[in-house]
């Protein structure tokens, strides 16, 4: 039985993608020596805040989407053995497009 998380308001939640552990020259990084992630996919959406009508405002993001966010935003968690981040939809920087 797995955990499902569902976001309340305009929060995301979002699985941050490691950097490699091997620099382009194959130099092995350590974990302590590793930038904490900017850039992850999107797992969960919120239905998004209200505006003064009572009216839900949809989120930007969707599910799927690969996100870049500010360095320490959010709040880390851990769950089924991931770690995840629990971000508001401000604190997201860009949606990456590939083309």
């Amino acid at each position: 039985m797995s955990t499902v998380l569902k976001p309340l308001g305009s929060r995301v939640v979002v699985e941050p993608m490691e950097q490699e552990e091997v620099t382009p020259g194959g130099i092995v990084l350590p974990e302590t020596a590793k930038e904490k992630p900017q850039k992850g996919t999107v797992i969960s959406v919120g239905p998004g805040d209200r505006d003064e009508d009572g009216d839900r405002i949809p989120l930007d993001v969707k599910v799927g989407d690969i996100v870049l966010f500010a360095k320490y935003a959010g709040t880390e968690i851990k769950m089924d053995g991931k770690k995840l981040l629990i971000l508001k939809e401000n604190d997201l920087l860009a949606i990456i497009e590939t083309k």
